[in-house]
């Protein structure tokens, strides 16, 4: 749980590039700036797709710290443990999977998401129940 109350996530942390770490020569620094990773100056990521990626975990911390700062550092903890029992509760096959406990315990039991109408059907119920659950169980 970070401690700031950050509205959108912060901007990515730079690598290093030879753009912005040559010295007077032209070259990149190693020892000031560390080692030169092509593949990060290759890679497409930009700023609004990390801010995206992470924007439900920023969101989540800021409701956190807010819950921290009004009620005490009680009620954080107690919404992180009552979310830990209900993700760790036991998956029967012949139900359909669907989390409302940890629907309502993150907020999202208001909102309407293609997930709420097309979560299972790609799968189907499985053909044997049996080898699921022993799958499922570990045995």
């Amino acid at each position: 749980m970070d401690s700031s109350l950050r509205i959108v996530p912060a901007a990515a942390s730079k690598s290093a590039s030879i753009s912005g770490t040559a010295g007077s020569l032209g070259l990149h620094d190693t020892l000031r700036y560390g080692p030169r990773s092509i593949a990060a100056e290759t890679r497409s990521n930009t700023a609004l797709k990390n801010r995206l990626e992470r924007w439900e975990e920023t969101q989540d911390n800021m409701k956190l710290n807010v819950q921290r700062n009004l009620y005490g550092l009680h009620a954080p903890v107690r919404l992180l443990m009552e979310r830990k029992i209900v993700t760790s509760n036991a998956y029967t096959p012949i139900m359909p999977q669907s989390n409302l406990h940890l629907d309502i315990l993150m907020g999202r039991d208001e909102s309407i998401e293609p997930v709420d109408f097309f979560g299972g059907m790609d799968n189907g119920p499985p053909l044997d129940i049996h080898s699921e659950m022993e799958k499922r169980l570990r045995l």
